[in-house]
């Protein structure tokens, strides 16, 4: 499509880089929509939220998600079939790394009990884990999995990964599995598992009771992607009776989560607000993406991170 035919709305935050925007779609027609704003020639969309009404919007052609997270976005007739989908996929994938390894020293290390001493103004030295000689499971091996391989072996970490796609059983030092197979395999030999897969029709509820049984006794649970895809009572249930080590839950079924939810006081688990990958830097690179895809659009070039419907993602 060349550029004079592309009329590109912004909503959300996106509107505040119209300037930016503009520089990227050269002679194409940008617009920072407002409620009243007439929307029936926007052919591009950026900003827009899955509850956005694109009946409004007839001409739409192609719709950028400034959020990595796509599930909402492929929910039934939310999404016309002739509508490209792209995503900022990736813009988040080194927080998402940082924050599950910070997960992952603190249930190693139980700081929480650490600051509860420190409360009571206790000197309590103790015997602690350390992550060198560890087994990670990476439950999908996207943008932050593959991050989160590097930094692990930087601790001298043993990591296997489970990935959809491909045939490969090993990325350098990080051992790929596949299947079912692969994911019993996986959990029967993590110390850890980290759950890094996007919310699909495949991976929804995909680690229940039955799955977490198979990670042997004492090992921990840390998920950054999406909630829904771990079975919350069974991890409760878990790390009730035992089994389970400790969780690192980020990502949530219920956001917020609920003040009467027994993720917050079960035994052994940090809870923190879908936080991970809410810096500075995350912005920037969603932003970059954004303003590439832009350009490209109106060169009539292949966009990036266009998004698989089947798959999910």
């Amino acid at each position: 499509m060349s550029g004079g035919e592309e009329v590109i709305g912004l909503l959300g935050g996106a509107r505040s880089d119209l300037a930016a925007v503009q520089k990227a779609a050269g002679d194409s027609t940008v617009i920072a929509l407002e409620e009243h704003s007439d929307r029936s020639s926007v052919t591009a969309l950026l900003g827009a939220s899955p509850a956005e009404d694109l009946t409004r919007y007839p001409a739409l052609r192609w719709v950028h998600s400034t959020a990595a997270g796509v599930d909402g976005w492929l929910r039934p007739g939310v999404l016309p079939e002739h509508v490209i989908l792209t995503s900022a996929a990736g813009n988040g994938a080194i927080p998402l790394a940082e924050h599950a390894l910070m997960l992952m020293l603190m249930l190693s290390r139980d700081a929480p009990r650490w600051a509860r001493a420190q409360e009571r103004h206790d000197w309590e030295r103790r015997t602690h884990g350390e992550l060198a000689g560890a087994r990670l499971g990476i439950l999908g091996y996207g943008n932050s999995g593959e991050d989160l391989a590097r930094k692990a072996l930087a601790c001298h970490m043993e990591v296997t990964a489970l990935r959809r796609r491909g045939s490969a059983a090993h990325d350098g030092e990080v051992r790929i599995v596949h299947g079912d197979d692969g994911l019993r395999e996986l959990l029967r030999t993590s110390d850890t598992l980290v759950v890094t897969a996007p919310l699909t029709v495949e991976t929804a509820g995909m680690i229940g009771a039955e799955q977490i049984a198979l990670l042997p006794p004492g090992a921990c649970i840390v998920v950054i992607s999406r909630g829904g895809i771990v079975d919350e009572s069974a991890l409760v249930d878990a790390l009730r009776s035992g089994h389970l080590g400790g969780a690192g839950i980020d990502a949530h079924a219920v956001e917020p989560l609920p003040p009467d939810s027994p993720l917050w006081e079960a035994p052994n688990a940090i809870v923190t607000p879908h936080n991970a990958a809410t810096t500075a830097g995350t912005a920037a690179r969603g932003r970059a993406i954004m303003l590439e895809n832009v350009g490209r659009r109106v060169r009539g070039e292949q966009l990036h991170n266009v998004v698989d419907r089947a798959a999910g993602y």
